[in-house]
């Protein structure tokens, strides 16, 4: 079998819709990787010539504006777990930072994400979550809703709340089972592994520690987009000469001038995107995309 895991490993997944923990970094490059990420926000978080708000640029398409998001969207450990679930033929559609820091009341509604990507298949998707730090629920870890990728892609409704983490505080209308509910705790080098119809969301951080995580999202280069729409994504392994999706190139440097033209195209498809049908802009950090400056 291609891939890392094993086949118990990928049955689980299979019948879940998630899987974890899977260990892929030891303590050394763990702390290396979040270094760089955090370099990366102290050096860039205050700069006032950037055009749209920070949140947005660790939020989405991370991958094409930091060497440290392109190393370890590609690093193969990573591309070997997602091979077993999705195929040696690899792209990554975006990644991007999400820390939670000490005592914040930032959170997500359960929800699912492929309602929002504009996709057209089921399957062809898989979102690895990186832990860099201790994850816990008492610093808001994820929780998965067992089995809920096969609901289909169910209703949800927008709630915009303040606190939110989601672009426009989705949430999905259905109940679930309690005792569906699991804790994604993970320590840090480990990862976990969801659907795209996974119901997931995750409460704020009331502890003392910064929870510091990394998502990236893979596709296969079947995928399609809906009514004919236009995206794009980051080739890395594997024959990707058939995708339907623009290719993103490598950043060299942070903020690359060479990469920061695509990801605005990138960022202007996904606004189109991911704000369809919204009655507000969507937000990110509390700012609206319709108030960058």
């Amino acid at each position: 079998m291609a891939g890392t895991l094993t086949s118990a490993q990928v049955e689980a997944y299979r019948n879940d819709g998630y899987l974890f923990p899977v260990s892929v970094f030891d303590a050394d490059e763990t702390a290396d990787l979040r270094a760089g990420f955090e370099t990366f926000e102290a050096e860039w978080s205050d700069r006032a010539d950037l055009p749209r708000p920070f949140a947005q640029y660790l939020r989405d398409g991370m991958q094409v504006i930091s060497p440290v998001a392109d190393r370890i969207a590609r690093h193969p450990a990573i591309l070997d777990v997602v091979e077993s679930i999705l195929g040696p033929d690899l792209m990554v559609w975006t990644c991007e930072l999400v820390p939670k820091e000490p005592h914040s009341p930032k959170m997500l509604t359960m929800h699912q994400d492929l309602n929002y990507w504009g996709f057209d298949a089921v399957g062809q998707h898989v979102t690895a979550w990186v832990a860099l730090s201790e994850v816990t629920d008492a610093n808001g870890a994820m929780h998965f809703v067992r089995g809920s990728h096969r609901w289909g892609s169910v209703d949800h409704h927008d709630t915009f709340g303040p606190d939110n983490i989601l672009s426009r505080g989705q949430e999905v209308t259905v109940a679930h089972d309690p005792d569906d509910e699991v804790v994604v705790a993970l320590r840090p080098g480990e990862l976990s592994l969801h659907d795209g119809l996974m119901v997931h969301g995750s409460g704020p951080n009331v502890s003392d520690a910064r929870r510091v995580g990394v998502a990236i999202r893979y596709l296969t280069p079947s995928v399609r987009m809906k009514g004919g729409g236009v995206d794009f994504a980051t080739p890395v392994r594997g024959d990707c000469s058939g995708a339907e999706l623009l290719e993103l190139p490598v950043p060299r440097v942070d903020f690359d001038p060479e990469t920061v033209p695509f990801h605005e195209r990138m960022l202007v498809a996904h606004d189109a995107t991911l704000g369809d049908g919204a009655a507000q802009p969507m937000a990110y950090d509390g700012v609206r995309t319709a108030e960058r400056a």
